[in-house]
């Protein structure tokens, strides 16, 4: 693997301690109110937005606009990222669950691209914890400050009820 400059060796070891004793994963109940609709708002161009890693490494990704989207009567706004390689986008999110019910460092989705009308489906019930939430050895994405989500999003995977080694 690649981080910037830096190039990394994955070692899986089949029989490691956390791999025998992996505890499962817990979700919240899967509920149609957090099968959101959004609207697309682009950036002219695409904007790029800097993105930090647990490494403290931060790249620049381009976000091809806001999707916007309303709970209990509030707009909310998150930018998605275009992964190279991916048709879908990359969201991260953290809201008022992050660090209690869920993992510390927020969660993660995928969301098909906008239809001809500029509609995305968020669907915060398929949300799920990145792989630092199970081994000090990943270097994942944090979540933008603008994802920061100022509400208890109760949908998706909850925090990992083992111990990460």
């Amino acid at each position: 693997m690649k981080r910037g400059e830096r190039i990394g060796v994955r070692v899986k070891d089949r029989e490691s301690r956390t791999r025998r004793e992996f505890k499962g994963l817990e979700y919240f109940p899967i509920d149609p109110k957090w099968r959101i609709e959004a609207r697309l708002e682009p950036y002219q161009p695409p904007k790029m937005i800097p993105i930090t890693n647990v490494l403290s490494m931060t790249d620049n990704e381009t976000s091809p606009g806001a999707l916007a989207f309303e709970v209990n009567g509030n707009t909310y706004r998150i930018d998605p990222i275009l992964e190279k390689g991916e048709t879908d986008w990359f969201v991260m999110i953290a809201d008022d669950t992050t660090g209690r019910e869920t993992y510390g460092a927020g969660r993660y989705l995928y969301v098909a691209p906008p239809d001809a009308t500029g509609r995305v489906v968020l669907d915060f019930n398929k949300s799920y914890s990145p792989p630092c939430a199970f081994t000090n050895f990943a270097t994942c994405p944090l979540p933008p400050q603008q994802n920061h989500l100022p509400l208890r999003i109760e949908a998706g995977e909850k925090k990992y009820a083992g111990t990460v080694h």
